[in-house]
């Protein structure tokens, strides 16, 4: 099939992206699309502007050696790892493309050092020589330079194929994508600003780094200069961060593939742990399997507040966040499930956390917001230095009706978005939406954060009479908080058994 040598249309590009996943249905799990489908898309995109930059400095230097000089090029190919060397493969393709994944990283290893993940491409059962032949050749169909394609341009369409793959994941969905909607009202709370650092311990596909840089940018702000941190579990998930940042034009962020609780990977000269201006995270809710033991004595000192239990690891996350901030500086946007307001078991931890007048803001959202599930989730934002008038106080803002849904879909318009921020800016009461409450007011509830206590519904406002939905809202979290409780006395039953 020829290639294509004419400026990509974002349409054209979305149906050539998933065109490309549509050659793997039946043979392996969506989930593990991704896993294949964006090492070839990287791989290809490295091996075209390669040729693009080689073309450039051919007509500069028209010398063939001269234009491989390692100058003229963001990224070095070997010989024998271009795409077309791959495209003449007709038999272990797979290995062949592993071969050249590997020589290019070895060729890059400052850069691009185990960017292509771990995918299994020599399983001939899983992904037999035809597949793949025709993997190559959709893939082939098109160029992908920056002329054809800006990094922008392609970027979008990078975000759109995550985008797929989440919603075909189904519940793991969760794991690696974030409601970009969400992400973009988090990153403009916090007003990221050119030269500052910032961090996601949990930074899945690295949506919200991106965000950060996209918005600088939007601002017409010099974006390159935002120093950009991120650290992941899933190998394969974080591989996928640094292809998006590089294909977002980022060349200098930095993914660390690692267990954030168990060995933060940004610390300083001395052992302690790295300080950031921002913070965006949506933390794994309420996992059980991490190693609280290790938390108990934590050698970075995170566990400023306690130690959470073992079935819920939110407060690890919540404390490695604060202890992650700039003292000067520093702002968190955390995306929680609503258990973190109001749970017993973590009543202690949540005192001190109030008392430390770290916590700024508290915003409830609709439903469906947590990507491919139903479940509310609610915005926390931590601010170290908070202005005068915001010291002793935390705003509360109840948005749960600002919210759109679509074709199964949750999303926050831009009205949406705007009326949230603008409330946040202010930093006023608005009845039936917002309340700005001293720490006084949140001890006299016993230091529960749950929304109903401080935002009355707008009804409930005009009639002076107890909401019906604050009063099922109010229910539900306490069901939820009793279940919780006799989960954790039963596991605690059983482990005495054994």
């Amino acid at each position: 099939m020829a290639a294509k040598t004419t400026k990509i249309t974002q349409h054209e590009l979305e149906s050539y992206l998933w065109g490309a996943a549509v050659t793997l249905r039946g043979l392996i799990d969506a989930g593990d699309y991704k896993q294949f489908i964006f090492p070839l898309l990287f791989l290809k995109r490295l091996s075209d502007v390669y040729d693009e930059e080689h073309a450039a400095a051919l007509e500069v230097f028209g010398d063939e050696v001269l234009a491989d000089l390692p100058e003229n090029h963001r990224f070095a190919i070997p010989a024998g790892a271009q795409w077309r060397d791959i495209r003449n493969t007709a038999t272990n393709v797979g290995t062949a493309i592993l071969r050249a994944m590997r020589a290019i990283e070895a060729a890059n290893p400052d850069t691009l050092n185990g960017v292509f993940g771990d995918g299994d491409w020599g399983n001939k059962d899983f992904l037999p020589d035809a597949t793949l032949r025709d993997l190559v050749e959709h893939f082939s169909s098109r160029t992908l330079s920056v002329a054809n394609l800006p990094e922008d341009e392609l970027g979008q369409g990078y975000e759109y194929l995550i985008k797929k793959f989440a919603d075909d994941s189904g519940h793991t969905a969760q794991e690696f994508y974030t409601n970009r909607t969400l992400v973009r009202l988090m990153t403009l709370m916090l007003r990221p600003a050119p030269g500052e650092s910032v961090y996601d311990p949990t930074c899945g596909t690295g949506g919200m780094l991106i965000s950060c840089a996209a918005e600088v940018k939007a601002q017409g702000q010099e974006w390159r200069s935002l120093k950009l941190y991120g650290q992941e579990l899933n190998y394969g998930t974080s591989a996928i961060a640094r292809m998006n940042l590089f294909l977002h034009g980022i060349e200098d962020g930095q993914i660390v593939h690692g267990d954030t609780l168990l060995a933060p990977a940004f610390t300083d000269d001395s052992g302690r742990l790295r300080r950031f201006d921002v913070v965006l995270a949506n933390p794994p809710y309420s996992i059980k399997a991490w190693n609280r033991a290790v938390f108990a004595g934590d050698p970075y000192g995170r566990n400023l507040w306690g130690t959470p239990p073992q079935g819920r690891a939110d407060y690890a996350f919540f404390q490695h966040i604060a202890a992650s901030l700039d003292p000067q500086t520093g702002r968190a946007a955390i995306l929680f499930p609503h258990g973190v307001l109001f749970r017993r078991e973590e009543a202690a931890m949540r005192q001190k956390l109030i008392e430390s007048d770290l916590l700024e803001s508290v915003i409830g959202l609709g439903a469906g917001l947590f990507y491919n599930s139903p479940m509310e989730a609610v915005v926390v934002t931590l601010r170290t230095n908070k202005a005068p008038r915001q010291a002793g106080r935390v705003l509360f803002i109840n948005a749960v009706n600002e919210v759109a849904r679509e074709q199964a879909q949750s999303f926050l318009l831009e009205r949406h978005q705007q009326r949230i921020l603008s409330v946040y800016r202010a930093w006023v009461d608005e009845p039936g939406f917002a309340r700005v409450a001293a720490l006084d007011d949140i001890a006299a509830n016993n230091f529960s954060l749950a929304l109903p206590l401080y935002v009355k519904s707008a009804e409930t406002t005009k009639t002076d009479a107890a909401s019906v939905s604050e009063a099922v809202t109010a229910w539900r979290q306490a069901s939820k908080a009793a279940e919780q409780a006799i989960s954790d006395l039963l596991a605690l039953l059983r482990e005495e058994a054994q």
